[in-house]
């Protein structure tokens, strides 16, 4: 079964489609990421750990919201950036191992390690799309899917330079609406490569 796989040009537009008329709670979902992990770099001693065990566990909060934003849930927005506390050994327990997997291959020299984080890229999404599984199980899972595609998603977020130049000329104001942007770019690739992958394991009808 072949599926036509969407191009860069495509999965922006959906995202920018996504987006449309309804900024306000992924900007506000934004800022407040932002304001929080700003905050807590200023705190003495302790701010690596809180980096670990608190933002980088909100960073996953906020890209599921965006997933769940990208495919229509567009209420309760903030909110669900802070659910992950429902669910946070098992996210802690993936991030500190994608953590450990990309140091050792950091090691290697930067281009090893940049690899594996675009291998580990679906990592968070199989996971809160599939609440049974573990974490070794999501990374493993988010590295065959990425198999044949870093190089495309790479790119997509290299698309993005033009916007990263002009939110240096907003002082970084214009992170605010670019973070969304590329954050529901990056579920419409989840979403676009889940897709291929189901149809690939749809099993076809048998010809008699």
């Amino acid at each position: 079964c072949f599926y036509l796989m969407k191009t860069n040009y495509e999965l922006r537009a959906a995202a920018r489609e996504s987006l449309s008329g309804n900024w306000t709670y992924p900007v506000l979902a934004t800022l407040i990421y932002l304001a929080i992990s700003i905050t807590c770099n200023f705190i003495p001693y302790v701010s690596f750990l809180i980096a670990i065990f608190f933002i980088q566990p909100l960073a996953y909060g906020l890209a599921i919201t965006m997933l769940k934003f990208f495919r229509g849930e567009k209420e309760y927005v903030v909110e669900n950036m802070f659910s992950i506390f429902s669910d946070y050994t098992r996210i802690l327990g993936t991030i500190l191992l994608q953590f450990v997997y990309i140091f050792l291959w950091s090691l290697l020299l930067l281009i090893p390690g940049l690899i594996k984080m675009y291998s580990y890229a679906m990592t968070y999404y199989i996971l809160h799309d599939n609440p049974e599984i573990g974490a070794e199980e999501a990374i493993c899972r988010s590295m065959k899917m990425m198999d044949g595609h870093k190089w495309r998603l790479f790119c997509l977020h290299l698309s993005f330079i033009g916007w990263w130049l002009l939110c240096i000329l907003t002082l970084g104001i214009g992170t605010l609406w670019l973070a969304p942007y590329i954050q529901n770019s990056t579920a419409a690739f989840y979403e676009d490569l889940k897709n291929q992958f189901d149809s690939a394991e749809t099993p076809t009808a048998e010809v008699i």
